[in-house]
């Protein structure tokens, strides 16, 4: 684009406005801040999108400005100014920003891959609260590559559905100003009542400078708080007779490969293969959705990366295949988190319901799943969400019928209570127990902003199952803008057994406290810093200590976004029964006094070149450890990303000496903003493996996908094939 030489003037001002106004402008309080309101302007004309804001429609529109900080300077001003018009005809809701940039040639593109990671690159963003239950919403970002992120959003800003995908059309251009999008999101994409004629939905607007590490927003946020905070959104209105559309659609797939190896459970080893499926998304009403799965496949999913296990407890592997993950806040239940809380504990120490026990071997491979369906969203007033899957026989592994009910209704906006059941039933004959059924109650409540209170109890039942059969926990927590405190209890009976969920630690009792402060100083270059201590106390359930450690820390925030963390920990631990570390030595029982010093930086992920480098050394069950973790990523450009990731363990326990080694590098390339491709490799000395996995997506049309994936798993020393895979799987969607 070529600017005049008249225009100069008008583009130095609009730079260099934001940067007087901070200055003669006093800081505002986010929280006492009143929320904006805006109005979209109905347009008979639709917007071409392209990028380039010059459609007659924009020029008609009034922009949305005055974008506040809410870091690195809480309250002031954005550094660069935003201008955002929203219309809207029949069929789209359009967005049209521009981002001004005084250096346009420093934005920071780090990927042009979909549901990119946001947090390393500059943005646009909007969020939407299509009901206006000030919880639930829609969230759009979008890089100045054109690379899109789409997220559904729950209770508000408590859980996230990066998984859920809505067709929108998007397009980005950059010149010697900054950068403008051009959003088009079909109604029928969106969520929301269509016997109301006139509308008013909440909505934020986001702009991100990630060289500058700044968030500033249309509504105003504290540093806490994220786009998806929908509770302090602003409004938008304007919007009159909205047409939804019949919600349906159909996902077909058809696949062919291979899958071999040694490390395959009985019958799974298929050679050859091909085959089909398919998936149906039908909107029962406008806040309930039905998914429906047919011969369930997620062969395109990325492998397991691999862990090294140094404790005598299980590894929690997160979920990665799409139809899980999709609405998986629906169905949380357990140490659930809070954001900006520290709360000593997550899903991954306590959940009633891990999907990964649904269609996959405990060491991870895949079985076999036949079908089954997902009802999720509002009904009668409650956050309704019901699950059933049925996995088929193969080999020694019988059929098996999985079932979660999930309920939860909101109370006056400050809290929520909830029930869950879950039942694991065997459909044929084979070995294990017929069924497990595990069954829940919870509540969360806020209380003057700050204050929280989460708890639960639960309990499982199954044949032969003795001992005590419940497990529950309190907690308390408060956080303001300096105070950060939070203490809990939390019981597991002996006979707490729940077959769909993940208990990391059984059979024990636990307190846990901790106090932080987080003071902003007038230190140059520093954002924020956060001394804490916190403890655990850990018992068996005759009051027997097991556990006890005090950890002091402290964090502290940089302003370009990097970080430093330095921690003392004190433990106590009795062992009852020996166990095993990574196969090469023993720790025996007995009782251990030790103490570990940890001291982690984390450069601005902002950068071309950004990293990680930790080391902990220390006491270890009588013995000594020394842990050393580093991480390296190279963005070569927005096409081209490495990541280089070290994990090395030094040992002397027992009367022996020795490593444990975890090497990963991955590479990712973005031929453009529908064709991806990344390969990953991992070293795993403890178990002895070598993994490599290649993924190719080619988006050939909204939400429609050509997927090339080769997986294989190797014994480093025999060098034989543990497990090997190579798949084509071809989706097209369906929409009517």
């Amino acid at each position: 684009m070529i600017v005049s030489r008249s225009a100069i003037p008008g583009i130095a001002a609009a730079a260099l406005w934001p940067v007087l106004a901070a200055a003669q402008t006093p800081a505002i309080n986010p929280q006492a801040a009143p929320r904006p309101r805006a109005t979209a302007v109905r347009i008979h004309t639709p917007i071409v999108v392209d990028g380039v804001l010059e459609d007659e429609a924009w020029r008609a529109v009034e922009p949305l400005s005055g974008f506040i900080q809410s870091k690195p300077q809480t309250g002031r001003p954005a550094s660069e100014s935003t201008e955002v018009r929203i219309v809207y005809d029949d069929q789209n809701l359009y967005i049209g920003a521009f981002c001004f940039d005084s250096e346009p040639e420093k934005l920071v593109v780090p990927s042009l891959e979909q549901d990119f990671d946001s947090v390393n690159s500059d943005i646009f963003g909007i969020t939407l609260d299509t009901f206006l239950d000030r919880r639930n919403g829609f969230m759009f970002l979008v890089n100045p590559g054109g690379a899109m992120k789409d997220v559904q959003i729950f209770d508000d800003s408590r859980s996230e559905n990066q998984a859920w995908e809505g067709a929108l059309h998007v397009r980005t251009h950059r010149d010697a100003r900054g950068w403008s999008v051009e959003l088009a999101i079909p109604f029928t994409t969106l969520r929301f009542d269509p016997s109301v004629r006139e509308h008013v939905w909440g909505m934020n607007l986001l702009r991100r400078i990630r060289r500058k590490n700044e968030d500033s927003f249309w509504a105003p946020l504290d540093r806490r708080h994220q786009i998806h905070r929908m509770s302090r959104a602003g409004l938008l209105d304007g919007l009159t007779d909205l047409r939804a559309g019949r919600n349906f659609w159909l996902k077909p797939y058809v696949l062919g490969g291979s899958t071999t190896g040694a490390a395959l459970p009985p019958g799974i080893d298929r050679g050859g293969d091909f085959d089909g499926g398919l998936d149906l998304k039908y909107g029962v009403t406008p806040q309930l959705t039905l998914d429906l799965t047919l011969r369930t496949d997620f062969s395109q999913v990325e492998v397991d990366q691999e862990q090294v296990n140094l404790t005598r407890f299980s590894l929690f592997f997160p979920e990665k295949r799409d139809f899980f993950v999709e609405n998986s806040g629906t169905f949380s239940f357990g140490d659930l988190t809070e954001r900006n809380y520290r709360l000593g504990a997550t899903l991954q120490d306590f959940s009633l319901f891990h999907s990964r026990r649904i269609g996959l071997t405990p060491s991870g491979q895949p079985l076999p799943i036949l079908g089954g369906a997902r009802l999720t969203g509002k009904a009668a007033g409650f956050q309704v969400g019901l699950l059933n899957m049925q996995t088929e026989a193969r080999g020694s592994w019988p059929a098996e019928n999985f079932t979660v009910l999930r309920l939860r209704r909101n109370v006056r906006g400050r809290a929520d209570v909830g029930f869950l059941l879950t039942n694991r039933q065997k459909t044929s004959e084979g070995p294990g127990v017929a069924y497990n059924r595990s069954f829940g109650v919870d509540a969360n409540v806020r209380f003057l902003n700050n204050l929280i209170v989460n708890t639960y109890a639960a309990a499982t039942a199954q044949p032969g199952l003795t001992g005590d059969k419940g497990a529950g926990r309190v907690t308390v927590g408060w956080r303001d803008r300096l105070w950060n405190a939070a203490a809990f209890v939390k019981q597991v009976g002996d006979g707490f057994r729940p077959a769909m969920g993940f208990v990391r630690r059984g059979s024990m009792r636990q307190h846990y406290a901790t106090v932080g402060i987080h003071p902003q100083p007038s230190i140059r270059f520093v954002q924020e810093v956060n001394p804490y201590v916190e403890m655990d106390y850990i018992t068996d359930l005759n009051s027997v200590l097991e556990t006890r450690t005090v950890n002091y820390g402290l964090d502290t925030q940089f302003l370009d976004g990097g970080s430093l963390e330095v921690e003392y920990r004190d433990a106590f631990e009795r062992v009852f029964q020996p166990f095993r570390v990574s196969g090469n030595a023993t720790v025996r029982a007995g009782d251990y006094d030790f103490g570990q010093l940890g001291v982690a930086y984390r450069s601005s992920a902002g950068r071309r070149f950004s990293g990680r480098a930790g080391l902990s050394t220390g006491g270890y069950f009588g013995g000594e450890k020394t842990t050393l973790n580093a991480s390296l990523a190279w963005r070569a450009r927005p096409q081209l990303a490495f990541d280089l990731s070290l994990d090395r363990s030094d040992i002397t326990l027992d009367g022996r000496s020795f490593s444990t080694d975890l090497i990963g590098l991955r590479a990712r390339a973005s031929l453009s903003t529908v064709f991806f491709a990344s390969g990953f490799f991992q070293y795993n000395s403890a178990a002895d493996h070598r993994v490599l996995n290649f993924r190719l997506d080619y988006i050939h049309s909204p939400l429609s996908d050509l997927f090339v994936v080769y997986t294989e798993r190797r014994d480093s020393s025999g060098g034989g094939v543990l497990e090997r895979a190579f798949t084509v799987k071809l989706t097209r969607l369906l929409a009517f």
